[in-house]
């Protein structure tokens, strides 16, 4: 089963267990976990599920949608920053770490 470990600005670590197909953004949404809102629902239109990738992994390229949509991200935008909601377990990556911003709005 993919997993999907996300590091809050604060230190904590929480680390989910996801079935595959599932993002990172409803990973987290789902799981009640903070700082990510995925307003748009996972449709790369709002940028409140952006994250930063800590993993070592590579992932497939963001596609245009993406790219504009983290030009828009709350807090600044990394060489290592990702929609969440455009990153699924299972199909993109079976272990993830991802950081999370100080703020998404």
């Amino acid at each position: 089963m993919p997993c999907i470990t996300y590091l809050h600005p604060d230190g904590r670590r929480d680390e989910i267990a996801v079935d595959a197909g599932t993002t990172v953004m409803r990973a987290a949404v789902g799981n009640g976990i903070e700082g990510i809102v995925g307003e748009c629902g996972g449709q790369a239109m709002c940028a409140t599920c952006h994250v930063y990738i800590d993993s070592d992994i590579e992932l497939p390229r963001a596609c245009e949608d993406e790219e504009e949509m983290l030009e828009c991200t709350a807090a600044e935008r990394l060489a290592n920053s990702r929609l969440g909601c455009q990153l699924r377990a299972g199909e993109h990556f079976d272990a993830l770490v991802v950081r999370l911003p100080e703020r998404q709005v």
